[in-house]
């Protein structure tokens, strides 16, 4: 008798046998697990090489990782591309970082929407630490403006506010979604 033990479709098979709170508290440790990923894997890179670099790495690997984010939320919701602001809206709320942070979209209508970060996991930390705000401006450009093409190419993003700029208390970042004709 073999004592290995090997996972995959038994690993997924588990999870039929689970109720709605043990997965949604899987859901929620996957997703801190995948930030506290992302955020060592920047700091990996910064210690190496510099903030400079690790900034463009983080760019890089965004301006893709958020195109698949997206196609993979729409293929979930059985959403095509080109839905507009509504769809751009409802995919907000099933990033991994909806499971995470404390957001809100706000000034609806069918050609417009303001997103704001009102608790950033990332952002908070920092400031109990006593840190200065990290400076995601740059990342959050193509980040959010590559999600929302993805949902709609149509639709074009404008900064409001993010670190390093300047911003009120009431939320670390907000971004203008716009649909353009």
């Amino acid at each position: 008798m073999s004592n290995i033990e090997r996972t995959g479709d038994e690993g997924i098979s588990l999870l039929y046998t689970l109720s709605k709170e043990e997965l949604v508290k899987i859901i929620v440790d996957d997703a801190k697990n995948w930030l506290a990923h992302d955020g060592l894997w920047f700091q990996a890179i910064e210690k190496r090489y510099g903030i400079e670099v690790a900034v463009d790495a983080d760019i890089e690997a965004w301006r893709y990782f958020t195109v698949i984010e997206a196609k993979r939320i729409m293929d979930r919701l059985g959403m095509k591309p080109g839905g507009g602001i509504p769809a751009l809206v409802e995919c907000l709320k099933h990033r991994f970082y909806a499971r995470l942070n404390l957001q809100e979209s706000s000034e609806i209508t069918d050609t417009r929407v303001v997103f704001k970060m009102l608790d950033c996991r990332v952002q908070s930390a920092r400031k109990r630490k006593g840190l200065a705000d990290h400076p995601c401006k740059s990342v959050g450009i193509v980040e959010y403006g590559e999600f929302a093409k993805a949902i709609d190419p149509r639709i074009s993003t404008r900064c409001i506010a993010c670190p390093p700029d300047p911003h009120p208390e009431e939320y670390w970042c907000a971004w203008e979604f716009t649909l353009q004709d």
